[in-house]
């Protein structure tokens, strides 16, 4: 690739002054990041070249004709996303606010991808939303891929009432104090007035809304045996259990009662099932996944009865399953492959990937699979699963994240993929554009390679 040829790919950023995020300027190869490049408990050099000789060799490579601008795992920070936009060049910064920005030409050209999981950790889950429609208004194309935690927060909400079973009883607890902060916001914003409580019943009956029963604890395991190993039910109720135990002392914490968290579920309930609701186009406008060109968009990845559907059925049928399941058994959903592509990190307690899975994968035309989920912190990385090439981009963003982890300064964090074939990840916790071109990165390991062998 020629140096003037990098250089007019990189994003230019409009509006840098009115943030406080380190920007990365140079581009390098992808891979000189080391394991701050490549997921180093499944990807080395050596198999990494083997697969992007095969990829190239098939010319599995078929890049969208617009560029692709992926975010993933906001956790509710618009200022984070507002950076992210920035970094990607598709937006203009013209104020201190997250919404502050207007569309560049390049923007107006793109397609912006949410990679799921806005909801939870906070800042601002209802001020993320709000920036992500103010993009929308803006004139971009704009999709929204389901998190586990959008899920999660869509099924714990739903839940909450006096219709309950024991399949679905244990959803609101299970979302945990991470849904505090979502509450509180819901509080402050919409239920100050004095008469917010006046037809919200007593402490135990609100209890007896958001809890499961104790029962729950004893029909859960039959319930979950057609679904999960013993194994996972045990992890699943000592998990349940735990958060039913703090729970309401966490709220408490945060300044809520259970009354005004009961308040707050209903409100929820207002603003994103109604019709009439200001944030009714989230779950609506939601999808599993989305596909262009030879690349495959998800929150966090596949399992093998997902890639044999993939490659028996167009990505419009998949997300229309999707949309059915949502509006059927919470149960039936959360605990099935379909649901694992938004929680799946590929361990023994996930359903499985197998080369079987993997061989569906290239029959179904991907060459490449971007997706979330798995948070880093060193900016965007490449993961081989059984072959199949991911773009691991959850950079931890949000600036609960970042605190929790120590990680320092403010987060921002975008993916592209170009169609001239190229992907760039580009984020403020590493100093460099990394850059992937399926034959220059393949030659670079290649040289890499050769070196070693010489010096040897």
């Amino acid at each position: 690739m020629q140096q003037h040829s990098k250089h007019t790919l990189l994003p230019r950023y409009h509006g840098k002054s009115w943030l406080n995020v380190r920007l990365p300027r140079k581009a390098v190869e992808w891979c000189e990041g080391g394991d701050k490049s490549l997921a180093p408990d499944c990807t080395d050099e050596k198999s990494l070249m083997t697969t992007l000789k095969e990829l190239n060799k098939t010319n599995a490579w078929v890049w969208p004709k617009r560029k692709h601008i992926f975010f993933s795992d906001l956790h509710g920070d618009p200022d984070a996303f507002a950076a992210s936009l920035v970094l990607s060049g598709c937006v203009k910064k013209n104020g201190p606010d997250p919404t502050d920005f207007v569309l560049t030409e390049s923007g107006y050209k793109a397609n912006f991808i949410i990679g799921g999981d806005c909801f939870d950790k906070g800042p601002s889950s209802l001020g993320l939303l709000r920036t992500i429609r103010h993009l929308k208004d803006q004139g971009a194309r704009v999709r929204v891929l389901a998190g586990n935690h959008d899920v999660r927060v869509l099924f714990g909400m739903q839940a909450v009432g006096k219709h309950k079973t024991p399949k679905n009883e244990h959803f609101f607890i299970r979302t945990g104090q991470k849904i505090i902060p979502l509450l509180l916001e819901i509080w402050n914003e919409y239920l100050q007035d004095e008469n917010s409580l006046k037809h919200i019943p007593n402490r135990r009956i609100c209890k007896k809304m958001l809890y499961p029963s104790r029962k729950w604890f004893d029909h859960f395991p039959d319930l979950a045996e057609p679904h999960l190993i013993s194994h996972q039910i045990e992890r699943e109720l000592t998990r349940i259990g735990k958060k039913y135990d703090n729970f309401e002392e966490k709220c408490e914490k945060a300044g809520l009662n259970l009354r005004q968290v009961y308040a707050a579920v209903l409100k929820w309930r207002e603003l994103f099932l109604s019709s009439k609701g200001e944030f009714h186009w989230f779950y609506k406008q939601m999808r599993l996944a989305f596909k262009s060109g030879s690349f495959l968009f998800i929150h966090a990845g596949l399992d093998n009865k997902i890639a044999a559907q993939l490659s028996g059925m167009r990505i419009k049928d998949l997300n229309q399953t999707f949309k059915q399941a949502l509006q059927g058994d919470p149960f039936d959903l959360y605990y099935s492959p379909l649901c694992n592509t938004v929680r799946t990190k590929y361990r023994n307690v996930d359903y499985p990937f197998t080369n079987k899975g993997a061989r569906h994968v290239r029959r179904a035309g991907i060459s490449a699979i971007i997706h979330g989920h798995r948070n880093l912190h060193s900016g965007q990385r490449i993961a081989l699963r059984k072959g199949v090439l991911n773009f691991e981009c959850d950079a931890s963003l949000d600036s609960h994240t970042r605190r929790n982890e120590k990680i320092r300064g403010r987060g921002a964090a975008v993916t592209i993929i170009h169609p001239k074939g190229k992907i760039l990840g580009l984020s403020s916790d590493y100093p460099h554009i990394k850059l992937f071109a399926p034959h220059s990165t393949l030659l670079h390991l290649q040289k890499k390679h050769a070196k070693r062998k010489t010096k040897q």
